[in-house]
């Protein structure tokens, strides 16, 4: 079984705190909303003693660093990378993601980092050019771009959430923002807001959705949705 991952990873101007992931196995239908959740893939407050020896679970990357409510990925300064690995393999078939986040920062509209990933791949704690991990991975990366690269593009509204799936041999274009490689996308504008932000990566029957909660209304709101994606 490959060795799933889930991690974020960043490079940022503006400051990124990851305030929780976890991982929940729903019963037969996806749509229920009793889950079940792995304490071997989660991680919430309080923080103390993430990335330490003793904790077991999760490897801090670069410049990230716990604090009590919340885990930093990068400093509101320019060219930092940070990451969270979960150090547990996953070997659940069908299973749902919650992220808690917040993006933040003094950098001006569209010019701050490059965004953030969660990561489901079999490499882990490699740090590279695709969001603060490496490139040619092995698995799932759903990407929250804050920059866009393509300079002439017109159709899309940043930040804007995507997904790609590879199997080692796909580059990542960041260039062209990963517009070859995507499998699906959103806009979401979750830059310096006051409420929390969620999203929520679901992968059951092997098909891909990713929704978000970002306007403060507690809805979930679709993003992508992808039948047939084999992890």
């Amino acid at each position: 079984a490959a060795r799933g991952k889930m991690a974020a990873a960043g490079r940022w101007r503006a400051g990124l705190a990851l305030l929780a992931v976890a991982l929940g196995l729903g019963g037969p239908r996806a749509e229920q909303t009793e889950e079940h959740l792995k304490r071997e893939h989660s991680l919430s407050k309080p923080y103390q003693g993430v990335g330490s020896a003793s904790s077991g679970l999760w490897d801090l990357l670069g410049n990230a660093m716990v604090m009590t409510q919340f885990i930093r990925l990068t400093p509101d300064v320019q060219s930092k990378q940070g990451a969270v690995w979960n150090r547990v393999p996953c070997y659940l078939r069908d299973w749902e993601m919650q992220v808690h986040f917040k993006i933040h920062g003094q950098g001006k509209k569209n010019l701050n980092g490059d965004g953030f990933a969660i990561w489901y791949t079999k490499d882990r704690m490699q740090p590279g050019p695709v969001f603060g991990s490496k490139d040619n991975f092995l698995g799932l990366g759903v990407f929250v771009d804050t920059y866009p690269n393509e300079e002439k593009q017109q159709e899309r509204v940043f930040p804007y959430i995507s997904a790609m799936v590879n199997n080692g041999s796909l580059t990542y274009d960041h260039d062209r923002d990963g517009r070859p490689t995507e499998l699906g996308g959103c806009t979401a504008m979750v830059r310096n807001l006051n409420h929390d932000t969620f999203l929520v990566i679901r992968y059951v029957k092997r098909r891909l959705t990713v929704l978000i909660d970002i306007d403060g209304k507690h809805e979930w709101r679709d993003c992508i949705d992808v039948p047939g994606v084999r992890l």
